[in-house]
């Protein structure tokens, strides 16, 4: 069986390369399934889980992100998220405590284009806590 290399990367650091037999993520217009020789693609990605299936491993690896673009060649698929986050780093407590921030910072703040940031954060911190329940099964 042929295998495709994956990196997942943010702007902080690396948080996966690796050999894998597919790729599951969260497309702007549906969930996408990535398996070698895909077609060349590129495309926004949504906050959501990524799920890498390593070659030779049981287990998927799973990387949340927050958004980003997703680049797809026969034998290469690049994730280049605004944020990524090992699943099993993820933080319930602080990932909550953040939403109650970013509702307060929307509720005062005073023009357009801070409400739209406010609210891009809001939405990627919601697709957090809902990763997290889902991950762990609740």
């Amino acid at each position: 069986m042929s295998t495709i290399h994956v990196d997942v990367v943010s702007a902080e650091e690396s948080i996966f390369a690796g050999e894998a037999d597919f790729v599951v993520l969260p497309g702007e217009a549906g969930e996408l399934g990535i398996y070698p020789k895909h077609t060349p693609l590129i495309t926004r990605i949504r906050p959501g889980v990524v799920r890498i299936k390593q070659t030779g491993k049981t287990e998927e690896d799973q990387v949340f992100v927050a958004g980003g673009i997703l680049e797809v060649q026969p034998n290469t698929v690049t994730v280049l998220a605004d944020t990524a986050i090992r699943a099993k780093d993820l933080d319930e407590v602080k990932a909550t405590e953040a939403l109650r921030a970013a509702e307060e910072a929307r509720r005062n703040a005073g023009s357009d284009l801070e409400i739209a940031k406010v609210e891009a954060e809001m939405s990627a911190l919601a697709a957090q806590l809902s990763a997290i329940k889902r991950l762990r099964g609740r």
